[in-house]
This record gives structure tokens, sequence and C-alpha cells, in this order.
């Protein structure tokens, strides 16, 4: 018989609003650290010791914060909300400072994407004042690298979500983006043009994550389905597979750092875990009691260090230790 789905290792309370957004950060040899944004407007860095709040940041006027990351250490934090900005955090010597911003005019709910390009540079992907347009800057220094536009009888819609990657060290930045018609579209930078589209979903893409390493990504969308797809050696996209639910809705797909492993949020209240390399389901786990709205994973090397939590609307985190060595 197969083992029943196992609890969550722990349950962080205390965000008093739903959860919308998380991210982990790890230092060698110690305990990573949560960060998560509330639709309250607050974001809340959790220690995993001794599982409550350390520190509340409020900066974003009581709106919605639906994305956080770590800029290159757990004292640089951006974070992005439905003021329509985005925040650079100091949190160095236990300050909580927003020491940069950048307004994006952007009414939508598309989070960000960040990419490390070279050491003490990244790519940011945000959505732009136009309601179709995706702007990509430089930090620290804020520089303007492009402005991606579909073409005007494109009708994909507005950017719904949004992933930077590079195919191998050193080689030019791709963007892909999965939009309001269902479509997701790979971005050339350097050409600021699109090399190709594909029609996967019938509903807006909610989110998608991307295997740079295997060459593959998955998207997910208010339908009872997730697909995979993948460019082709002439950068075209081709779906691969769908893997079918029995419910609908996906708000969140993320792969392990590891390539291993595959996490949905979903709509049912339930977190879905499937082999990444044959789309082999795992396990169902049920803890939650409204919409998961996010998956995150710890990007510790050691297995048994590794975790997984998740985010819902019930106002807490449930943390997870599983499949540490699949």
């Amino acid at each position: 018989m197969a083992l029943p789905p196992p609890d969550p290792l722990f349950v962080l309370r205390g965000a008093n609003d739903a959860v919308n957004t998380l991210c982990f950060h790890c230092a060698d040899s110690e305990l990573p650290i949560l960060f998560s944004g509330s639709s309250n407007g607050l974001i809340h860095v959790w220690n995993m010791k001794t599982q409550r709040i350390d520190r509340t940041m409020d900066g974003h006027g009581g709106k919605s914060v639906y994305w956080v990351q770590t800029l290159h250490n757990r004292n640089s934090l951006l974070s992005q909300a439905r003021d329509q900005n985005i925040f650079l955090w100091d949190l160095a010597e236990g300050r909580t400072a927003v020491t940069d911003s950048v307004d994006t005019g952007s009414v939508g709910f598309c989070k960000c994407s960040l990419l490390e390009v070279s050491e003490g540079r990244w790519l940011l992907a945000l959505p732009w004042k136009g309601l179709e347009e995706v702007q990509v800057l430089e930090l620290p220094s804020k520089n303007s690298i492009c402005t991606l536009k579909p073409e005007a009888d494109a009708k994909l819609g507005m950017p719904m979500c949004l992933k930077l990657w590079q195919p191998k060290v050193g080689s030019h930045p791709l963007l892909l983006a999965g939009y309001e018609n269902g479509s997701v579209a790979l971005w050339n930078l350097s050409m600021r043009k699109e090399l190709s589209q594909l029609p996967c979903h019938q509903e807006p893409i909610m989110s998608l994550d991307f295997d740079s390493e295997k060459g593959k990504g998955v998207s997910g969308s208010s339908e009872k389905r997730l697909c995979i797809w993948s460019p082709d050696k002439q950068q075209n996209l081709q779906l691969q597979d769908t893997v079918s639910l029995t419910n609908p809705g996906i708000a969140d797909v993320a792969l392990r750092q590891d390539r291993k492993i595959l996490a949905t949020a979903g709509w049912d209240y339930r977190i879905r875990l499937f082999a990444w390399k044959k789309l082999k389901p795992l396990a169902v786990l049920d803890y939650h009691t409204a919409t998961v709205h996010c998956v995150a994973f710890s990007d510790h090397t050691q297995p048994a260090e590794r975790l997984m939590a998740a985010a819902s609307k019930d106002h807490r985190i449930s943390v997870w230790s599983i499949y540490n060595q699949a």
C-alpha cells in the first residue's frame, strides 16, 4: 500500500491575512530564513528555528504584496505590491529601510522575475505601464535594457507571469512570459523581439516555471491541467505533454532546485507533487482550508535540509520536508 501523505513539519501563524508570496534564503550551515508577503501590505521575516516572525516591514501602504525576492543576501530584499511599486529593502543590522524603488505603473497581478547574470549584476523583468508591456531593467543601476511589447495584432492580452533564464553561462538572457490569452511567449532580450509563442491554455496563465538544464517548462491556469512545453533548436516553443488534474485552478507552480520535484498550489486548497522527469504524481498534501496561493523550495544543497513552504488565503504557511532523497 502507498504511504499516506505526510503532515507539515510545522505551521507558521501570525501573518493575520492571506499570504500571497514566499521566498527562502539559505546560507551555509544555517537554517533558512523565509520571507512572506501578505494582502495587508506587510512583509514578514520568519525564523525557522523559533517558527515565529523576526521582523515585519510595512512600506506598501496596506496594498497587497504579491512578490518578494532576495537580491544577493538576506539583507537585501525586493518586494512588489498593488501600490504599483517595487521596493528595495535594506535589512542589514536589524534595519527595515526602503533604499530604492521603481514605479511600474502596472495595474495587473504579474509578478516580477529576477536573474543574476554576473557578480553583483541582475536583470529584473517587470510588468510595465502599457497593459501589454514588459520592461527589463538592470540592477542596481535601474538602466532600461529593453521594453517588450507584442505586435498589435497578436492579441496576447496582459502578461500574467514572467521567467528570466539563460541557456548557458555567458549567453544572452531570454524571457518566458505567460499571457492573458493562455499563450506562452519566448523573447530574446538582446534582439528585443519575440522568438515564438505557443497557445497552450484556454484561460489566462497564472504561473510558469522553467528548467534551463532540461530545456522544458510548465504552466498552469484556471483549467484542470498543467502544460509541459519546450523550445526546440530554432527556439520555437512546442507543447510536449499535459497533466490532467482532479480539480481546476493552479495559482502557482515551482520546480525544486535539483529539478526532481514539481509542486503546484491549488485553488482546491491542496498542494500537489510530481516527479519532474516523468510527471508521475507523488502526493497530494491536504492541510490548508482555503486557496493555496504559492509554493517555494529552500535552496539548501544538503537533501536532509531541504524544505518546501506553501502559503494560503487561510493566513497560514505550511512548511514541509518531503522527498528529500528523490
